[in-house]
């Protein structure tokens, strides 16, 4: 019998329990679902649909633009999923393999910069409906709504700590707890008031909405081009999560829970939601005579305090939803990563509620200007950071990953590279990063501009898939392995003094091949 020996102790510059892989996996297909649901159901892609019926787009046109989008998306969440899957690391950790155990900080540290910044703006626009929501119950405190304190109001100030004090309890529970709020809370709550809003329009109507009609009387040719400009948005508006996928498939017990979550919760979910949101729209046209896009003012309008006071708590739980899924799990990963040793995912997440409120987000969101280059501009490095990571893992390593290897400052180690950072990374993200961001800006490529992450994605996978192509002999072009990769970092985080000379007991995850 052969003694068990010690697993190898990962380097605590690189590990700690929240970035090690994940130890249980709890996240079945409704929770992918649900994370969907907690993603979709905001106010902003409620008004996204609704804004382009409203442009002139006839109601099955806007269903079709967005569904197409959303299918490029679907795509896209599946080959990442496989990747946090099989690994069972975050976005940070997964992304070593490509950028190298300390270069991977950059693209971790640009993903963190923009969710800090649209966590303090949906913490800001979810406040703006406590501040709704208070006056209604006590119109007296609308003498505090008047004066100004770093560009809030007393009662505004108030609301907005509120709700970044509950967001702050709610997210440093963890990602189980997290899993358990959304499951049940923010996004079937949405569904029911939209629902509600639709039927109550359509009756109000008399059925009287069309599906076909334009408008505006848009022309075909200007149909199909605010068609293809809507779809490729939809993309873009989601490269932020599937940049960070592997943070949630990391949690599912096998392929089908995250390919039937998000077969159900995007082109399903998302085109029955902008379905939805049409045909409210459509019937703000026949009962009040003007077309409202935005959900909470047509709450208003119903003119009803049992109305308004429930609907804004579904659309404040909305964006609180939003707020964990796209805005807070990735930079607390993120934060964690730079130093591991003295962050874990709670104090990651509490630097970016810290952060959220020092970039004082009603400033930045008031300002045309700055959100249109600062959150553009690092929108654009989005498409090059997610070609980078799709074609190491299927295309070069064709999903040979040595999860242990991640956590390993030797410098023998597979992803140490040169000091820890893969020049070849870095070769294929610059050109591509200053292409997007030039057609993303420059207002001479406006045409192109909302196509900007898809020259980003080609030319630094192009680039990238180019200087590695030595790697991807050495791995082979073999048929991409589906089990979960074994891995003695996970073992140890469970307390496990080896693996050898032992038999692994039913159900643990088997190695890859070539892992």
């Amino acid at each position: 019998m052969t003694t068990p020996s010690k697993p190898p102790q990962p380097d605590p510059r690189l590990h700690n329990e929240d970035l090690a892989p994940a130890p249980e996996r709890t996240w079945g297909t409704y929770s992918i679902f649900a994370l969907w649901m907690s993603d979709t159901h905001a106010i902003s892609n409620y008004a996204f649909a609704a804004s382009l019926f409203v442009l002139g787009l006839p109601a099955w046109e806007v269903f079709l633009a967005l569904l197409a989008g959303i299918s490029v998306v679907h795509w896209l969440m599946n080959r990442m999923g496989h990747a946090g899957h099989r690994t069972g690391v975050p976005y940070p950790v997964l992304a070593r393999a490509s950028w190298g155990v300390r270069g991977a900080n950059i693209p971790a540290l640009l993903r963190a910069v923009m969710a800090v910044a649209w966590y303090g703006i949906q913490t800001w626009l979810a406040s703006t409906a406590v501040v709704l929501l208070t006056l209604q119950l006590a119109p007296g405190l609308d003498a505090y709504h008047h004066n100004s304190v770093l560009g809030l109001s007393t009662l505004g100030w108030v609301a907005f700590l509120v709700m970044w004090g509950l967001q702050a309890v709610l997210l440093t529970r963890g990602m189980e707890f997290i899993r358990k709020v959304q499951d049940f809370a923010t996004g079937p709550v949405v569904w029911l008031v939209v629902l509600a809003l639709a039927v109550y329009l359509v009756v109000r109507s008399g059925g009287d909405i069309s599906l076909t009609r334009s408008l505006t009387g848009l022309s075909g040719a200007s149909q199909v081009q605010q068609s293809l400009i809507a779809a490729s948005l939809t993309v873009a508006t989601f490269l932020t999560l599937v940049l960070n996928y592997a943070d949630f498939a990391r949690f599912t017990p096998d392929h089908r829970s995250y390919r039937r979550g998000n077969l159900i919760g995007l082109p399903v979910n998302f085109t029955a939601f902008a379905v939805v949101a049409v045909l409210v729209t459509a019937g703000t046209i026949s009962v009040f005579g003007e077309a409202i896009y935005d959900p909470v003012k047509v709450i208003q309008r119903i003119d009803n305090p049992v109305v308004t006071v429930i609907g804004s708590l579904a659309f404040i739980l909305a964006t609180i939803g939003i707020n964990v899924v796209a805005n807070f799990v990735s930079p607390a990963y993120d934060f964690a990563n730079l130093a591991p040793k003295y962050l874990d995912f709670k104090r990651g997440g509490l630097i970016t509620a810290v952060l959220a409120i020092l970039v004082m987000p009603w400033k930045l969101y008031s300002s045309a200007l700055v959100i249109q280059y600062f959150l553009g501009a690092l929108g654009a490095f989005l498409g090059p950071l997610v070609a980078i990571l799709l074609v190491d893992y299927h295309l070069i390593r064709r999903g040979r990953i040595d999860v242990d290897a991640l956590f390993s400052a030797d410098r023998d180690g597979a992803y140490f590279y040169r000091g820890g950072y893969n020049p070849k990374a870095v070769i294929a993200f610059l050109p591509a990063a200053a292409v997007a961001a030039v057609l993303a800006l420059v207002p001479a490529f406006d045409a192109l501009a909302p196509f900007s992450w898809i020259f980003g994605m080609g030319v630094s996978g192009a680039l990238y898939a180019l200087v590695s192509r030595r790697g991807r002999v050495t791995c082979g072009a073999g048929p991409l392995p589906q089990d979960i990769i074994a891995s003695q970092v996970s073992r140890a985080a469970r307390g496990e003094d080896g693996a050898e000379g032992r038999t692994a007991p039913a159900g643990e995850p088997v190695a890859a091949e070539g892992s």
